[in-house]
């Protein structure tokens, strides 16, 4: 097996234990007793048959996504041909051969497969050859492909989006994610996924350059995002967090068959690039949707219906793209959020999938309180724990327990509430300090943890105390 050529697909279509099969059954429909016939030695067993040393390749069929080790109807013709010469004996071409399609375009791997050792380890291939056909075949927004895979209901899908300088593309300004992890979902009966509760999302902002970095063709909005709290970050902390995400979801490599987490972006080519420059390990069996891919193929099959540009009323022409906006206002979908913001187009982005593939998903309205509630949540935690890094409070409150992080209070106009312990829940139910690097204000509005103590110092001089509800008097 290891002398192989290059051949184009074209003309390799029939799965040649088929051709076996279809032998085997016309010698049984039409009663020929092959097993008396000096030539009927090749198809004692199959091994027998590939004795003769057959030129094979491997494909996926177009329309099953089934992998075939396949030959040419020339071969069969040789076979026959050679029969005929060395015994004398004319067999037909059997009409029931299973006839494949091929989906690969780029030239094969030409093999001549003569014993079964050789077949058997040709046919251990099969599932990887499967698995790049069905990637490329996601890749490339196909319909029938993706919606099996969303069927099957048991990925994690993940959408992510990245905002970079339009003058240097490696200066990354936000990174934002969402993703549904559809296995979990329908483990417990909550099918199809409800985006306001089942979305896992979160978005992050580069402090490094935030309000100093402004794109002018197509500007951002970091403090845009509507869908809970946004963290302020070093640049050098982004490759981490990014890649700890990712980890969490992602399931190991193999050749055979497809991760359980598949990457989801609008335009993804580029949010790719970007991962592949920050280093970011993703195994190579994660499948990939490019939603304006997927949108423009259904479009082209028809499956869309006519439409118009709502800026000029022009009909849409085949084969056009349209935009995460346009591709919202065709599903709909009047977005409830600011768009050019990394977390709110990685949340729309997902919704968009899910509202092609579910078309019954109502529209999450962003809670403008979301983000103070999700702060309360983390007061109400219960009894406090011991802990043994700093930052921790616990205060008694009415004869109540509270236990939560100490955030630094904000500067003067700042629109934060000043001397509230707080923590804020993430996704996983763990409670975290929210630091001058995990807020949602403006650089320069908060104060540092160090601050906060000799402000409380002084306050406790003059007769105040820290409280749960900020500050109150202790002087009778």
């Amino acid at each position: 097996m290891a002398d192989f050529r290059l051949v184009n697909p074209e003309g390799w279509e029939y799965d040649l234990q088929s051709v076996y099969s279809a032998y085997i059954g016309y010698f049984q429909l039409h009663n020929v007793p092959w097993y008396d016939r000096t030539w009927g030695q090749f198809f004692e067993t199959f091994e027998q048959f590939l004795g003769f040393s057959w030129p094979v390749i491997t494909v996926t069929d177009s329309w099953t996504g089934r992998a075939h080790i396949v030959t040419r109807l020339t071969t069969v013709g040789a076979f026959i041909k050679m029969i005929k010469t060395r015994f004398g004996e004319t067999l037909p071409t059997p009409d029931n051969m299973l006839k494949v399609t091929h989906f690969e375009t780029s030239q094969r791997h030409l093999r001549n497969v003569a014993d079964w050792a050789t077949y058997k380890k040709l046919y251990t291939t099969l599932p990887a050859v499967a698995l790049a056909a069905f990637k490329t075949r996601i890749r490339a927004g196909e319909p029938k492909a993706i919606r099996e895979l969303w069927a099957k209901h048991d990925k994690t899908f993940l959408a992510i989006d990245f905002e970079w300088s339009e003058r240097n593309p490696a200066t990354f300004l936000e990174w934002g994610y969402a993703a549904v992890r559809c296995g979990h979902l329908e483990a417990v009966g909550a099918w199809p996924p409800s985006p306001e509760s089942n979305y896992r999302k979160g978005h992050y902002i580069i402090g490094d350059y935030v309000d100093k970095i402004v794109n002018k063709h197509c500007p951002t909005y970091p403090w845009q995002y509507a869908w809970g709290d946004s963290q302020v970050i070093p640049k050098s902390k982004l490759p981490q967090i990014t890649q700890s995400v990712i980890s969490s979801l992602v399931s190991p490599d193999t050749e055979t068959t497809a991760n359980s987490l598949v990457l989801i972006g609008h335009g993804v080519s580029s949010d790719i690039q970007r991962l592949e420059e920050t280093k970011i390990k993703i195994p190579h069996n994660v499948l990939i949707i490019d939603t304006a891919s997927f949108e423009r193929a259904l479009f082209n099959a028809g499956e869309r219906g006519t439409m118009h540009d709502p800026k000029t009323g022009k009909l849409r022409a085949q084969g056009s793209t349209l935009s995460l906006g346009g591709l919202l206002h065709s599903l709909g979908i009047d977005p409830p959020c600011t768009l050019h913001n990394a977390g709110n187009d990685a949340f729309m982005c997902l919704l968009a999938l899910q509202k092609m593939m579910e078309p019954g998903t109502a529209t999450p309205v962003p809670d403008p309180d979301a983000r103070r509630k999700s702060k309360l949540a983390g007061l109400a935690m219960g009894p406090p724990m011991p802990v043994a890094f700093m930052g921790h409070l616990t205060v008694e409150d009415g004869g109540r327990s509270m236990s939560g992080y100490f955030k630094s209070p904000g500067g003067l106009g700042s629109p934060r509430e000043r001397g509230v312990a707080d923590g804020v829940m993430d996704e996983m139910g763990l409670v975290h300090r929210v630091s001058k690097y995990g807020n949602a204000s403006p650089p320069g509005t908060g104060g540092s943890w160090k601050d906060d103590k000799d402000r409380d110092r002084e306050k406790e001089k003059e007769g105040w105390v820290r409280s749960a509800k900020g500050l109150r008097s202790v002087t009778k």
